[in-house]
């Protein structure tokens, strides 16, 4: 158990004047007043002191010694000696080193060494200035306490928080509610978490948020250092960028600000949405990339690439989104699906015009395969092919160069006419419900329908072929599934 404080007695050190009052029954104090209590002093101008009850008020100029640190001014106070609890009244300030509070009433407890007001108050420490209408102060912690609507501004941002903690020694301010951090170009939002406003650097703990004009950054947890302009994100990382309707998914994430970069791993997710339809990307990693409004430019996908929307499915070892023109290219052993069509190349160009799908590019050993039934395929392959949506539906390929195709032939109750291979430099195919419907050959035709006995097994599958429907995501949680080729 802690002992008892020992009273001291109050006692007048100096005074110009001293008389005792019998209709009040105190000692009237004028002039130069100096008064002492163990080893802390009191000055003012003037004062009345009761020797019974062990206390005084003290008036004008009031000033209180408190240690080598700290000094308490006011214009008026009443100290009880027995408690030793003083409370000040009028232009209250208190000093400690480079920190300054100032105040209309303060309570000052010498056994706490603590400081309260409750009317409003300022505190200027260094750079930094704080206004709440309720805090406390402890002094040996150089500790700050305030509650209701706090107010932190610096040369770099303002802050509002509900409660704050704020540490005078290393100029750190601790949050405890929610909390808005604003900055020349994003504002932040928390309810737990601190801020070191010496070396400008956040750590932020519930519900963090950091928004700028057109883009939100959330995270279970976010460390962020505004001198570096660097950023961790932790846990239900997601980036959402409201221009270009983009949302990336993940669990852990890097910024670079000053770089225009940032990145999302584990269960990474991009969402590219509208009111009607939305596009899921998944890979080991995806990286945003930003221009000098921070507005998003460009979105990279590496390793293990799958892709899912209603009307189109993919996968690739990388992906690159361009906002600015809306294409999204997919790179090595790509795959996409399109209906019942699937179209492979060395690598593939997707336009989107609206959120729609508008047109795509196959570079180098363009192959499209659809089933036709059972073991039997439909196959176009080429150099390079150009598609054209309607409605997000494929309807028109133009193939260029090296063009082959191998068609079941079938008639309007799909019975089986034969099957169609052709050569040609260049041919034009149109589609009709996802399958395919015409032919024209623009250049020198190479042509042979055989009846379906008659077409050579080795012939039933054109150079390339390599169905891969077991690969292709079935839903937009299919795209986390890890498959092999």
């Amino acid at each position: 158990m802690l002992r008892a404080q020992k009273k001291q007695k109050v006692f007048v050190e100096r005074t110009d004047v001293q008389r005792y009052t019998k209709k009040i029954g105190k000692e009237r104090l004028i002039g130069n007043v100096i008064i002492r209590q163990g080893k802390t002093r009191f000055y003012c101008d003037s004062a009345y002191l009761d020797d019974k009850s062990n206390s005084f008020e003290a008036f004008s100029n009031v000033h209180i010694n408190v240690n080598d640190s700290v000094d308490v001014y006011g214009n008026r106070m009443h100290y009880d000696g027995n408690t030793r609890i003083a409370e000040l009244f009028g232009n209250v300030k208190l000093l400690d080193k480079k920190t300054t509070l100032s105040t209309e009433h303060l309570v000052y407890n010498r056994n706490t060494k603590t400081a309260f007001y409750d009317s409003g108050g300022t505190i200027v420490s260094g750079d930094n200035n704080l206004v709440s209408k309720k805090g406390y102060y402890k002094t040996q912690i150089k500790t700050f306490y305030f509650r209701k609507d706090v107010v932190l501004t610096n040369p770099r941002s303002e802050t509002y928080s509900d409660t704050l903690i704020y540490n005078t020694i290393n100029e750190t301010a601790y949050f405890q509610g929610p909390t808005v951090i604003r900055g020349k170009e994003s504002t932040v939002y928390t309810e737990k978490g601190y801020y070191d406003t010496k070396s400008d650097f956040s750590k932020l703990t519930k519900k963090p948020m950091v928004m700028s004009s057109q883009q939100t950054i959330s995270a279970d947890s976010i460390y962020y250092n505004n001198q570096t302009t660097y950023g961790n994100a932790f846990g239900r990382v997601e980036i959402n960028d409201t221009l270009h309707n983009v949302v990336i998914r993940g669990k852990l994430g890097s910024m670079w600000d000053n770089r225009g970069m940032s990145y999302i791993t584990d269960s990474a997710m991009a969402i590219t949405y509208d009111k009607k339809d939305s596009m899921y990307i998944h890979s080991d990693t995806l990286w945003m990339f930003f221009d000098k409004k921070k507005q998003a430019k460009k979105m990279l996908a590496y390793h293990n690439v799958r892709f899912f929307r209603d009307d189109m499915q993919g996968k690739c070892d990388s992906l690159a989104y361009n906002m600015y023109d809306s294409t999204i290219r997919l790179y090595t052993d790509p795959v996409m699906w399109s209906g019942k069509n699937q179209l492979t190349a060395d690598s593939i160009h997707i336009n989107v015009s609206g959120n729609r799908l508008d047109s795509l590019v196959m570079y180098n050993t363009a192959f499209i395969v659809s089933l036709d039934s059972l073991d039997n395929y439909n196959q176009i392959r080429g150099k390079d092919m150009i598609g054209y949506f309607r409605k997000n539906h494929l309807y028109k390929i133009l193939v260029d160069g090296n063009a082959q195709t191998l068609y079941y032939i079938r008639d309007d109750d799909s019975t089986l006419i034969g099957i169609d291979l052709a050569e040609s430099s260049s041919m034009l195919i149109r589609l009709a419900g996802n399958k395919i419907n015409s032919i024209n050959y623009v250049s020198k035709v190479k042509e042979i329908t055989y009846p379906e006995k008659k077409l050579p097994p080795d012939m039933k599958r054109l150079k390339g072929f390599n169905w891969q429907e077991s690969l292709r995501p079935r839903d937009k949680y299919d795209i986390f599934q890890k498959t092999s080729k």
